[in-house]
């Protein structure tokens, strides 16, 4: 099994162009953010992925951004998923990662969700893996599985720093729950959270170790999971991002890191701990 990483376009200051020549030169396998809209930004990233080589992670955010639409209805999530669908599908992703459903509603309402959501994808002939993340249908564990035990063929994309903030621990407490859902995790975000917050200030600061340990271990649960089920590539995208998530100097606001570094620190600690990890096979 081969490691590919990716990079994200969250946090992304530059152009396309930047964000290309970037991933080449650390290595990365591809992007992955959400399709662009314009025609000169559809245009634009067509050709550059086509010249680079790399591929492409296309993320979809129902009814809303990061955060939904607290008012939206299924339907309206139903009917956003399918827009960015199509938007996404022109591109040729390697799959899709999208934050869908809401954390208000019932189990049943989210099922609803899913249901319409893979049913789509299946038409579509493309993976959609779905997100573990706060404000949305899978911001705990055990919300999760409870969902998850009634869908046994959806996929997940799994950030674990989102159930650290939500559980307040990290969830070591809870890995008969990690276990059984790592046999549906599709694609990893590589992000290190804590019992207080989605992201450690710097993931190779000696205070925070032990939730670095923690995230690692829970990844390799799913590369096992993967290997059981004799995957040629394992896909992760380090994903330490901005907006609240990246620590900063009080009154000055001046970041303690700088965001590309800190995800080219993760990218280059996971090749060697995938390779530690493979070699223990």
């Amino acid at each position: 099994m081969k490691l590919q990483l990716f990079k994200t376009l969250w946090g992304h200051q530059g152009t396309l162009a930047s964000a290309i020549s970037e991933a080449l030169e650390a290595g990365f396998h591809g992007l992955e953010g959400p399709a662009p809209a314009n025609t000169v930004a559809i245009r634009e990233l067509k050709t550059l992925l086509a010249d680079s080589g790399l591929n492409y992670i296309a993320e979809i955010t129902t009814a809303g951004s990061y955060v939904p639409d607290r008012h939206a209805s299924i339907q309206q999530h139903i009917d956003s998923f399918a827009e960015k669908l199509d938007q996404s599908l022109p591109f040729n992703p390697l799959f899709i990662t999208c934050l869908g459903g809401c954390d208000a509603w019932t189990d049943d309402m989210n099922i609803t969700f899913f249901n319409a959501a893979m049913e789509m994808a299946q038409s579509a002939d493309i993976t959609v893996s779905f997100e573990t993340h706060r404000g949305r249908a899978f911001f705990n564990p055990w919300v999760t599985d409870r969902i998850v035990s009634q869908l046994p063929e959806i996929k997940l994309t799994c950030d674990f720093s989102h159930w650290c903030v939500v559980c307040e621990r990290l969830l070591d407490s809870e890995l008969e729950v990690l276990q059984k859902l790592s046999s549906h995790a599709h694609h990893i975000h590589a992000r290190v959270g804590y019992d207080q917050g989605p992201q450690v200030p710097h993931p190779a600061a000696p205070e925070y170790e032990y939730a670095l340990r923690a995230h690692q271990s829970w990844w390799e649960m799913i590369w096992q999971q993967q290997l059981h089920k004799k995957a040629q590539v394992t896909t992760m995208t380090p994903e330490f991002g901005p907006d609240g998530y990246l620590h900063e100097l009080p009154f000055s606001g001046e970041p303690v890191a700088f965001l590309w570094d800190l995800n080219c620190w993760m990218a280059s600690e996971e090749r060697r701990h995938f390779e530690a990890f493979m070699a223990r096979q």
